[in-house]
C-alpha cells in the first residue's frame, strides 16, 4: 500500500513538472472549490467518448466540478460544428448542453459531416426544441469554441482528451495531468490529501459542471 501511494505521488510530481512548460494559469478550480477536473475534449475523438463515463463518475463521487474546454482537432471534419451546436444547447441550459455532448459521444461511430445536422435535429426534437436553420448566424458561438481552443494551445495541449486534476493549493502540486486513467481516483485522493481532505466548500455541488 505504501509503495502504491509513493508511486502515485511520484507520478503526480513528474506530470506537474512536464505540464509546467505552458501557460497553466487556467488550471485552477472554479471559485469556491478546492479541487476540480479540467478536460480539453474533442467531440469527434473516440478516446474522449471512452473517458466520458469515468469523468462523470469522478465528478459525482467527489462532488467536484468537471470543467470542459472545447478543443476540436483540425484533423476531425465535423467536430468543430458539433462544438458550436453544443454551445447553442448550452444557451438553453447547461444540462442540455452536457446531454447533447453525451448524445454525440454515444452516437459518434455513426456520425459523419453529412449527417451531423440530422442527429442534432433529432436531439433537439427529442427535447421539444426547434433547431434553427442557422445555429450561429453571427459567429458568436464559433468564437467561443475558438477561444477555448486558444486557451488549450497556451496550456500546450497536444492531444485529446487531456485531463487535469487541479487544486487551489499554493503549495505542493497545484495540478496534474491524468495520463493513466486507471490511476484517476487514486490521483484525486492524493490531491485531496494535499489540500487537507476537504474537497469543496460549496455545498451544492452536483455531478459535472461546465464552466465558461
Amino acid at each position: 500500500m505504501k509503495k502504491t501511494v509513493l508511486s502515485v505521488f511520484a507520478a503526480l510530481l513528474l506530470l506537474a513538472i512536464a505540464a509546467a512548460a505552458g501557460d497553466t494559469s487556467v488550471l485552477r478550480p472554479p471559485k469556491g472549490y478546492k479541487l476540480a477536473i479540467v478536460e480539453f475534449a474533442d467531440l469527434e475523438c473516440p478516446d474522449c467518448a471512452r473517458a466520458e463515463p469515468l469523468l462523470e463518475e469522478a465528478a459525482r463521487t467527489y462532488k467536484i466540478p468537471l470543467v470542459r474546454y472545447d478543443f476540436p482537432l483540425p484533423k476531425h471534419n465535423w467536430s468543430f460544428d458539433a462544438h458550436v451546436n453544443a454551445r447553442w444547447f448550452d444557451a438553453k441550459s447547461k444540462k442540455l448542453g452536457e446531454d447533447y455532448r453525451g448524445y454525440i459521444f454515444k452516437n459518434q461511430p455513426q456520425i459523419t459531416r453529412e449527417n451531423l445536422r440530422s442527429y442534432t435535429e433529432q436531439f433537439a426534437k427529442d427535447h421539444k426544441l426547434a433547431l434553427p436553420l442557422f445555429v450561429d448566424p453571427r459567429g458568436e458561438l464559433a468564437a467561443k469554441v475558438r477561444a477555448d481552443f486558444a486557451i488549450g494551445q497556451k496550456v500546450g495541449i497536444q492531444h485529446t482528451p487531456t485531463i487535469y486534476i487541479v487544486s487551489d493549493s499554493t503549495r505542493g502540486t497545484p495540478f496534474v495531468e491524468v495520463v493513466d486513467r486507471t490511476n484517476f481516483f487514486a490521483m484525486i485522493d492524493e490531491m485531496k490529501r494535499q489540500v487537507g481532505g476537504t474537497v469543496t466548500t460549496a455545498s451544492t455541488a452536483k455531478g459535472s459542471k461546465k464552466v465558461q
